[in-house]
């Protein structure tokens, strides 16, 4: 089967979808068209000239980054520029290039999720409330004959969860009753005649990003030409997504201790840390890359420690002032294991649809150096 780059798209925003992207974002596609035919992806942290020459040797169709080629107006290309040099090379390549950042940050199964395992966390929850995605309910008539047919096509489409629990339904037994117009086809009974059929009224609930694909679903399995079925959108809270992850760990450690846990967790040949290093920790949180400009959402959560990137010596100085302990692993070293990350998540789904696509991870070398 042809995988052209929407699908892979399409399957990247299943499990990431752009509503999860700040509003400062540029997650999507950067370049390139959603027809590109695809046979092989690099996946690489970022876009740089190490990951574009791997790119063009290897005859690569698509790349996906975590961090977008583009985060401000372009307002010309110029070819003798850094950026603009690139761009040629990716048009002359016939190379489509796709970015998920903040996107996959706060993700069910994002970054932060996958960092906060890695990490040693349990009892893993979002950092803060920063959206919750909208709850809607399902409900369809179906012929008793169908009923088992429709329902597990939609839970295997992704409705019915509530918390922790799936396959969540309802169903009532009741008659249903129709008469078929001229042009119709109808499954049961005949065109002008008022049929009445055994029927159930089925109820679930749908998250908003799985909608469509459930109701595609629905469509496919349930035998009647025009399905009968209401969506009602619910004051029920939904999920709650944010760029972030609180938990705590198995037992109590010195911070120097796992501070030394977290640079071998993370394979990072350095790290800077804010804090007496005989105190004790047991709280966590953590956010990949630059997140110390969200401490404030750290602050006042009874929370021990921040695993992050990037601190700046202000931002040091004010977790200092809050009590707040932090260890810097650097923005590559918190964000590096993405690229395993989709790796895995895009071998299962396109195997799961038998889709030939052959996967590369690509992590450029470390732009700044310790060398003493």
């Amino acid at each position: 089967m042809m995988v052209r780059a929407k699908d892979i798209m399409n399957l990247m925003e299943e499990e990431f979808p752009l509503y999860l992207a700040e509003s400062w974002d540029n997650s999507g596609l950067q370049v390139g068209s959603g027809d590109k035919k695809v046979g092989r992806i690099l996946i690489a942290l970022d876009l740089d000239s190490f990951v574009l020459k791997q790119a063009v040797e290897q005859q690569v169709d698509m790349i996906i980054t975590h961090h977008p080629l583009f985060f401000k107006s372009v307002k010309n290309i110029n070819y003798a520029s850094p950026l603009g040099k690139m761009i040629k090379t990716l048009v002359s390549a016939d190379i489509t290039v796709y970015a998920a950042h903040t996107n996959l940050d706060a993700a069910e199964q994002g970054l932060n999720q996958a960092l906060a395992e890695k990490l040693g966390f349990v009892d893993i929850e979002p950092l803060y409330s920063a959206s919750k995605e909208a709850l809607f309910k399902l409900v369809v008539y179906v012929p008793a004959t169908h009923l088992e047919e429709v329902r597990a096509a939609i839970c295997t489409a992704g409705a019915g969860y509530i918390g922790k629990y799936a396959d969540c339904t309802f169903r009532t037994q009741g008659t249903g009753t129709f008469r078929p117009g001229q042009d119709t086809n109808p499954f049961i009974g005949k065109t002008g005649e008022l049929e009445e059929v055994d029927e159930f009224r089925l109820e679930t609930v749908i998250y908003e990003q799985d909608l469509k694909k459930v109701l595609n679903s629905m469509h496919q399995a349930h035998p009647y030409e025009e399905v009968a079925y209401d969506l009602y959108r619910l004051e029920n809270e939904g999920r709650v997504f944010s760029l972030g992850r609180k938990g705590c760990l198995v037992e109590k450690t010195s911070l120097q201790d796992y501070a030394f846990r977290v640079k071998e967790l993370l394979g990072v040949k350095s790290l800077r840390v804010v804090g007496d290093l005989d105190s004790m920790v047991k709280n966590v949180a953590v956010i990949s890359g630059s997140g110390a400009s969200l401490m404030n959402q750290v602050i006042g959560q009874n929370i021990d420690l921040l695993v992050t990137g990037d601190l700046k010596y202000h931002e040091a100085k004010d977790a200092e002032a809050a009590g707040l302990k932090v260890i810097d692993a650097g923005h590559q070293g918190t964000e590096a294991l993405v690229v395993p990350l989709l790796v895995d998540y895009l071998t299962t789904k396109l195997t799961s649809q038998n889709l030939l696509v052959e996967l590369t991870p690509c992590i450029s070398p470390e732009c700044i150096k310790d060398i003493f």
